[in-house]
């Protein structure tokens, strides 16, 4: 008998610690789904006016009645440059609408007032509030080219006599920073290559090699390249040649080149970003063998090349290349 009870007892613990507590609620409750949207708390903005250039940053606040999908539409005034975020949330806080000067649409934003724009999925109206950008997100790296004063005494360019050329520096509304970028174009009907331009590190250091630390993992190579529609599909080869003895001197035979191929196959500005030490050797469009030690040695780049190619039988090509740059620990974000 004594041995019934216990177990009668165990049997009714067991069944109180498997029932669910119904105070607690795993989500949103029936009655919050159903309700109408209502706003609690309007949308604002943390800050006036942010000066990026300086590291601050700003945010976004806004509350409603129940957990909804929002999207923050950013555009500057000016340079119609644009940032969204998105999230899904009761409440708009720092925790999920921070924005530290970046861009999510070329170009990148300029000196300006902002309009931010907050749409909630499934509700017609919007909220609006405005905020001044005074000085614009700084750019931390190695520029390698950004145009912006024209062509530096110490590159080297050379483009084909074909139809339609144009490579050459060109100042207007296309330029996705600053004012400036490469325009790269033209007919070539017996050569891949357009144009190219040379990039020797003597042009950025005393020395004979780019100022860049010596692990490949912790370098990126950046570059804003523009795709345009209706022509012959751009290829732009980037070559890092590696001068490994140091003596300003680049020997295709026996130092290290690897090459990052981009296939422009988009319309409008993209940024394109790699790791120096995923980037390979590459011979006719194809993975080869490296010709120095085999060994990725960012601190060591002598000289970059950048060739514009295009198929020959397809007839005109174009596109434009702005910001190259160097990032260190992550890739850039503009």
């Amino acid at each position: 008998m004594k041995y019934k009870i216990q177990l009668l007892a165990l049997i009714t613990l067991a069944l109180f610690a498997c029932r669910k507590d119904k105070s607690k609620v795993d989500g949103p409750s029936i009655s919050e789904i159903f309700s109408d949207f209502k706003v609690a708390e309007t949308f604002k903005c943390s800050k006036d006016s942010v000066n990026f250039n300086k590291g601050e940053t700003a945010f976004f606040t806004a509350r409603f009645n129940k957990i909804v999908k929002w999207t923050i539409t950013i555009q500057g005034n000016t340079s119609k440059a644009i940032k969204i975020i998105n999230g899904e949330s009761k409440a708009i806080n720092a925790s999920n609408s921070s924005w530290n000067g970046s861009t999510s649409v070329f170009p990148m934003f300029a000196k300006e007032f902002c309009l931010a724009k907050l749409k909630v999925k499934d509700i017609t109206d919007s909220f609006t509030t405005n905020v001044r950008i005074s000085n614009t997100k700084k750019l931390e790296g190695v520029i390698v080219a950004d145009f912006e004063t024209g062509l530096n005494a110490k590159w080297t360019r050379f483009a084909q006599s074909g139809a339609n050329m144009d490579f050459q520096i060109k100042t207007d509304a296309f330029a996705p920073q600053g004012k400036s970028y490469l325009n790269m174009a033209g007919t070539v009907n017996w050569d891949y290559l357009i144009g190219l331009m040379d990039f020797p590190g003597n042009a950025y250091s005393a020395a004979p090699t780019f100022p860049l630390p010596t692990n490949p993992e912790s370098v990126y190579f950046n570059c804003l390249i523009y795709g345009v529609n209706n022509t012959n599909t751009s290829l732009v080869l980037f070559q890092f040649k590696e001068d490994e003895n140091a003596d300003g001197i680049i020997n295709a035979n026996n130092e290290d080149e690897y090459d990052y191929q981009v296939t422009v196959d988009w319309v409008g500005w993209k940024l394109i970003s790699i790791k120096y030490s995923d980037i390979v050797t590459l011979v006719n469009g194809s993975p080869a063998s490296a010709k120095g030690n085999g060994l990725h040695n960012p601190d060591k780049i002598g000289k970059i090349s950048m060739l514009h190619l295009a198929n020959p039988n397809n007839g005109f090509a174009s596109s434009k290349l702005d910001l190259m740059m160097f990032t260190l620990n992550k890739p850039l974000e503009p």
